[in-house]
Formats: C-alpha cells, structure tokens, sequence
C-alpha cells in the first residue's frame, strides 16, 4: 500500500527564493467536494493535476495528520483537461518549487488566483519521525490543520478567511 508521509508549514520571507532550484507552474481540482468527506460520505479525495506538460490522477485517504495512503496515476493530458472540467468546487492553481536544503527537498507551493498570498512548504519524508533540518524560513507547522489542505483550499479559498 502506498503511503504519503508528509509535513505541511507555512513560509516566512522570502529567502527560500535564492535557494529553489526549479519550479513548474500546477492547476488541480477534485472530483469530488469537502462537503462529502466531512460528512463521511468518502474516505478519500479524488484529484486530477496538470503539473507542466504532464497530468496526473491521484487518490488520498481522508486522515488528518502526516501518513496518509496515496495512489497518483499518470493520465494522459487531454483526459486531465476534460475532468478538470468535470471538477466539483475551486480549481488549485501554484507553482511549486524545489528547494533542497539539509539533504531533503521541500514543496514550496506559492498559490495564486484565489488562494494568492499563501506560501506553503511540503516535505515529503520516508518515516513519520524521521529527523530534518528547519531552514530559517520555514515558519509554523500546520501538518494537522485541515484548512490549508489543497482540498479545503479549493472549497473555501484563502481569500475568504
């Protein structure tokens, strides 16, 4: 089974800049709404990604906190365009790029349209405990705060807090 484990954090400044090494510019939206896993209806979101010049499907498993099983399939782009169509609540724009520092690479994720002003960094990590370096502008962690998952943020937006 697959497992995501993963730590979420706001960003402060913008000194990470000097320090990304790539980018690439990502829309996504979900096939199915918040409404349904809050109500227990699912236990998993359904998410199409266009991430550059590839797509991808991926299903994760409704679990707050940083493991969570995770199944991402490529697609092809054409079939992405479509189901973005077919998308329930906001669509997630950002660009994520790459930093690397103290041998691990974090996700900073700069949201734009609706959720502009957000910063996030992600770091994916191979244990749940597993040990890492805080770059200076990693900020408060917000790991188990469901608000500012990429779902939540395409249900009720940034903009409106």
């Amino acid at each position: 089974m697959p497992l995501e484990i993963e730590r979420k954090f706001l960003v402060t400044g913008d000194a990470w800049r000097t320090q990304a090494s790539g980018k690439v510019e990502m829309a996504q939206a979900y096939l199915n709404d918040l409404a349904t896993l809050d109500a227990g209806a699912m236990n998993v979101s359904v998410r199409v990604r266009l991430q550059g010049t590839e797509a991808f499907l991926n299903m994760k498993s409704r679990e707050l906190g940083t493991t969570r099983q995770e199944f991402d399939y490529p697609i092809p782009v054409d079939d992405a365009r479509a189901l973005l169509k077919l998308a329930v609540g906001g669509r997630i724009e950002k660009v994520r790029h790459y930093v690397v520092f103290g041998g691990h690479t974090f996700g900073v994720d700069e949201f734009l349209g609706e959720n502009a002003g957000l910063v996030v960094a992600e770091l994916e990590l191979d244990d749940a405990d597993a040990v890492y370096q805080r770059p200076d502008w990693l900020g408060a962690e917000v790991t188990h705060d469901s608000r500012y998952y990429n779902l939540a943020l395409a249900s009720r937006p940034y903009s409106t807090w």
